[in-house]
């Protein structure tokens, strides 16, 4: 890139920059083939001989920079070490991309076991190479996004730092903290999801979660049950009508505070029940019961609640 545009460096970090006479704190463009600094406004020159902050290389494609780049990715709480270990690659060649002779191949195995060896250097780090690792499965399995992941690994660090992981079962916690880490990034995810891509039991989950919740004071707000209406709604294949009215529904709910007390997946489900019945895409309360996960009495429950107390709103 030959040009970059740039606000005034005063609005940028309060100090005296190179400020237009003519316009003031005007935008100005850095033409890095000129070495020029010129005031967008009025084309007038505010600085000579600049210095280009990119690279000294030069490349036409992203195959090209990704050769030529010598900086690794960033630092990630994902991995035990946080990525900042080298890393001995597995193309058998070498700096000039000749494939290496047998001996030389066998002398790079043993470096690259011992290297990988080298990083796990005591029973922390084993767990946290193990956790994370598992952490990262479980992540993609529930197709999680990576802010959740960072946030997971980052309390289950805290929990490793304070004795919490002795005596339970690695998947367990990890499982516990991955429910908590949806709660705080405000992901909907069942705790019924979490179990069935953990193949941990249920209440284990529940209570590592309450007990690291109590431990390391982690204190998460009810999931908002609107957020589970599209997740849900497109597992029962109905209308963005239907959804936006269930999410409606919700709101008349929470404003008449019939939500505080009870399971945001039932609320979610009553109301997608609701709203289907008012737009003329009838599902049934065991259909919508299996999809969420529920028995139908919750649903059922929920239903009679909603409909008699948000009466006049709600005419099914």
């Amino acid at each position: 890139m030959l040009t970059e545009t740039y606000p005034s460096k005063k609005e940028k970090n309060g100090g005296s920059g190179f400020d237009c006479p003519s316009y003031g704190n005007s935008v100005t463009v850095r033409d890095y083939q000129q070495s020029k600094v010129v005031c967008e406004s009025c084309g007038r020159v505010l600085k000579e001989e600049i210095k280009d902050r990119g690279p000294e290389w030069r490349a036409f494609d992203q195959e090209g920079r990704e050769e030529k780049r010598r900086a690794g990715p960033p630092s990630t709480e994902t991995i035990h070490d946080k990525g900042l270990s080298t890393q001995i690659d597995y193309t058998d060649r070498d700096a000039r991309g000749n494939k290496l002779s047998p001996e030389q191949k066998n002398k790079v195995y043993r470096l690259r076991k011992w290297h990988k060896r080298s990083r796990i250097s005591d029973s922390t780090d084993r767990n946290l190479s193990f956790a994370l690792s598992e952490m990262n499965r479980m992540a993609s399995q529930l197709s999680l996004p990576t802010n959740v992941q960072e946030i997971a690994s980052k309390i289950y660090r805290k929990a490793v730092k304070e004795n919490l992981i002795r005596g339970r079962s690695i998947e367990g916690v990890v499982s516990a903290i991955l429910y908590a880490a949806c709660r705080e990034a405000e992901i909907p995810r069942t705790l019924e999801g979490i179990t069935e891509a953990s193949k941990v039991d249920r209440r284990e989950i529940g209570r590592t979660y309450r007990f690291i919740a109590r431990k390391l004071d982690i204190d998460l707000p009810p999931t908002n049950p609107a957020r589970y209406v599209a997740r849900f709604g497109s597992e029962l294949n109905i209308s963005g009508e239907a959804k936006v009215e269930a999410m409606e529904i919700i709101r008349k709910a929470q404003e008449e505070h019939l939500t505080p007390g009870k399971s945001p997946t039932g609320t979610a489900a009553a109301a997608i029940y609701i709203a289907t019945l008012k737009c003329g895409e009838r599902r049934t309360q065991r259909e919508i019961a299996k999809v969420v996960n529920i028995s139908e009495v919750t649903v059922r429950n929920r239903y009679s609640e909603m409909v008699e107390e948000l009466n006049e709103e709600i005419k099914v």
